[in-house]
């Protein structure tokens, strides 16, 4: 049964703070994270292409604070977008001319949580960051979450309300399939705990929802007992076809022969730094052999990234694992890259990109990502059309591209996803220069444009991850059978679409009625 938390009975003796006459800088700070936000900062994000600006920045200290807020908005016909980390790349975190809430305001306690199972949760914010949640699990009890991003400078209420993939997706499902329990204020303002069992609908649906149902203001996160150290390992194909095979043979492998991650990235064939074959070594490694290259390679060559998990030192026991793991795999001999770190900088890794694009000035320019989900069936055919032609020169930053499972996620939950029980996530991370000295970004976004064109034409099973439309229409076309659902929820929890307008999926206005 849901259990309800009564803003009225829970008040709070001092108000959120409001920042409303856009002074402040809020800037970010060295660590990636943002300082209480501004008029200013909040009316961009971190893909630095749409700007709106809101009427006010609320800093809720509690969930009394964010159901607050949600009423207030709600008398005033204002609209509520929820801010984490500014992670945003096509305005979803803005509300022009309503309110933004800072969730990194919310109290960052973090607790453990013992399960009726003898497993363990850890019960942390919304508005905390994954790296935050990582260091405390850690540090106080060795035990760390099962599934991540990449970047983990992004909050937990952002990435539940969005899907959070990575390596260990294939594995473990995607965060939104690791969460146990959630606290959220729905559009109307009210307070529940929901879960599985309990207010099972609004759960699944602020899986993956767009922040469209509900605020969520904390989460129980499952943990596992956390390694020690990882060995990390990437391998170089020519042919995409071989790369593929490989990629999916390891990803539908299970027991002690599997690896604990599985991720890749498709390069230029060239020498150069950013795009070419300098991307693939590890820093204190050794460096690409470009003549082990077969003659006659195309444009494009393709890395293979995975990683064992161990908890002792170096041995010939690790060594004798990792080399029965990649004898069957096809890559070119002599071009295999190996490193042994911890398992907290594995999982940090990104922080160093960060570091190094924040000095050469591309983290403060505009971020125009595109992120796919494209069926196993068609990502040959895409090979040919997008990275052999269209990105056939780099993009100027990574361009992911590896195979999950779509058994390891819940039909229930909001996201939508290809058909194909095996797709393939391709992530392209641009980190353009400032014009002039990177491309124009309209030039870029046209390229985007080029490259989803291209999936519709060609009849692709596929699905804009971190989607961002500006019709109706094409929001049903992304939902597919699954749109009126997501209508009845939206009427259900946020009647007068109050909740994350950014996203342009309703407007607000009166009370919804369902298809």
């Amino acid at each position: 049964m849901i259990a309800y938390l009564d803003p009225q009975q829970n008040q709070t003796p001092n108000p959120p703070s409001v920042a409303g006459d856009g002074t402040g800088t809020g800037t970010g700070t060295s660590n990636g994270t943002e300082t209480e936000p501004s008029i200013t900062t909040a009316s961009s994000d971190f893909g630095g292409i749409i700007h709106a600006v809101p009427a006010a920045v609320i800093h809720p200290k509690s969930i009394t604070d964010v159901a607050s807020a949600i009423r207030l908005a709600g008398t005033r016909h204002l609209s509520v977008a929820a801010r984490g980390n500014g992670h945003s790349i096509s305005g979803q975190s803005l509300s022009d001319g309503g309110l933004v809430l800072n969730m990194r305001s919310l109290d960052a306690k973090v607790e453990l949580v013992s399960l009726p199972d003898g497993k363990y949760c850890a019960d942390v914010s919304g508005g905390a960051l994954w790296e935050e949640v990582l260091e405390w699990c850690v540090k106080n009890y060795n035990m760390a979450p099962l599934s991540w991003t990449d970047y983990l400078g992004l909050t937990v209420g952002g990435t539940l309300s969005n899907g959070g993939v990575s390596g260990q997706a294939f594995r473990h499902g995607p965060q939104v399939a690791n969460v146990v329990q959630m606290e959220v204020v729905t559009g109307d303002g009210e307070c529940h705990v929901c879960s599985a069992a309990d207010s099972s609908d609004l759960f699944y649906a602020l899986l993956g929802g767009f922040g469209q149902f509900g605020i969520i203001t904390r989460a129980h996160i499952p943990l596992q007992p956390a390694p020690r150290m990882v060995r990390w390992i990437r391998v170089v194909y020519d042919k995409f076809e071989e790369y593929t095979a490989d990629a999916e043979r390891l990803v539908t492998r299970t027991g002690p022969d599997a690896f604990d991650y599985v991720e890749g990235f498709a390069f230029v064939n060239s020498s150069d730094p950013v795009n070419g074959w300098p991307s693939v070594p590890f820093p204190s490694g050794p460096s690409f052999d470009a003549g082990l290259i077969p003659v006659g390679s195309g444009p494009v060559l393709y890395c293979l990234e995975v990683v064992v998990h161990y908890n002792h030192q170096r041995n010939d026991k690790v060594d004798e694992k990792v080399d029965d793991m990649l004898r069957p795999l096809n890559y070119i001999r002599g071009l295999e890259f190996i490193v042994d770190v911890s398992y907290v900088d594995f999982l940090s890794r990104v922080k160093h990109v960060e570091k190094e694009a924040r000095a050469n000035g591309s983290w403060e320019s505009a971020h125009p990502w595109l992120n796919l989900f494209i069926a196993s069936s068609d990502i040959l055919d895409f090979d040919r059309h997008v990275f052999k032609h269209i990105l056939k020169h780099g993009i100027g930053g990574p361009m992911l591209v590896y195979p999950m499972l779509r058994r390891k996620w819940d039909r229930r939950m909001s996201v939508a996803l290809p058909e194909s029980e095996i797709f393939y996530l391709v992530a392209l991370l641009r980190f353009p220069r400032p014009y002039p000295e990177g491309p124009r970004i309209d030039e870029v976004l046209a390229q985007n444009h080029e490259i989803v064109n291209c999936c519709r034409s060609n009849g692709y099973d596929f699905k804009l991850y971190l989607p961002h439309y500006e019709t109706e229409s094409d929001w049903a076309e992304h939902f597919g059978d699954r749109w009126s659902r997501f209508v009845r929820r939206k009427a259900d929890y946020d009647p007068m679409a109050i909740l994350a307008p950014g996203q342009k999926i309703f407007s607000r206005a009166a009370p919804l009625r369902l298809l």
